[in-house]
């Protein structure tokens, strides 16, 4: 395929709207991975979902890229199309563009196949808006062990790119789901025996203290408002992080990150 020399060609168009709109992801099902940290994993852990590849003039012909294809085995991934470098720029959304974009599909989850073990670990999530946070929780609930991830609708986009950035790909290997119910969804969790405890500061009890069982999840809510009421009353017990000094409250993040690993432990 001859390179791709202008930004008003149909693909480019097409990855400038996959990175800037959720409709159009949703549409296509798919998503963009942006730079070599993510192509990398892309490219070693989910090869069969990479769609499209594009790759910068500068980029094409590289050692790294022929790296990148040796590491997906056996999958035979799709050629990559070249753009020039100035075409890349402008449909990359980093600010310092590495030359490689994957157009990936979307992985597709359940919540029945994340809770049919014996030992549960959940983490839940009502509302959360800021995409580094989401994707600090994506990261950490990969490193402390948690079985997958339950998100409201009123949640960020997983498949933002800032989102998947900062997963640094724990999205492709941590399941997860949106539910348009959390409520109905909890009293579902509670009916098969997973307890779940609210991150609440009223009425709570020091989680150094709770004893979580095998089946658990941990709630945590809107970096701004907290819990709401109504998530809250469906939940099986509330728990707090006892701080010292005059913090009213933690990260979204840091508080979702302390109460994971208290239940790994």
């Amino acid at each position: 395929m001859d390179v791709i020399s202008s930004s008003k060609n149909e693909r480019i168009k097409n990855i400038t709207a996959l990175q800037k709109s959720k409709k159009a992801r949703t549409e296509q099902g798919v998503f963009v991975a942006e730079g070599l940290r993510l192509a990398d994993d892309v490219f070693r852990t989910a090869s069969k979902l990479i769609r499209e590849v594009y790759v910068s003039e500068s980029f094409a012909g590289t050692d790294e890229l022929k790296r990148l294809y040796e590491s997906a085995g056996d999958i035979r991934v799709i050629e990559p199309i070249t753009v020039k470098d100035s075409v890349f720029e402008s449909m990359s959304e980093t600010v310092t563009p590495q030359g490689i974009l994957c157009v990936v599909s979307q992985p597709v989850y359940s919540l029945e196949d994340m809770i049919s073990g014996p030992e549960v670990r959940l983490l839940i999530l009502e509302d959360i808006q800021d995409p580094g946070n989401l994707g600090t929780m994506i990261r950490t609930a990969e490193a402390a062990g948690m079985n997958g991830i339950v998100m409201s609708r009123g949640t960020v986009d997983v498949f933002s790119p800032k989102v998947i950035r900062s997963t640094m790909g724990a999205a492709l290997r941590v399941p997860f789901v949106y539910t348009g119910d959390l409520n109905a969804t909890l009293d579902e969790l509670r009916a098969k025996d997973i307890a779940v405890y609210a991150a609440y500061l009223r009425n709570g009890t020091d989680y150094r203290k709770v004893k979580f069982s095998d089946r658990t999840a941990i709630l945590i809510g809107n970096e701004g408002n907290g819990l709401s009421d109504e998530a809250v009353a469906h939940a099986s017990e509330n728990v707090f992080i006892p701080m010292a000094g005059e913090v009213e409250s933690l990260n979204a993040a840091v508080a979702a990150a302390i109460l994971m690993y208290a239940v790994k432990k």
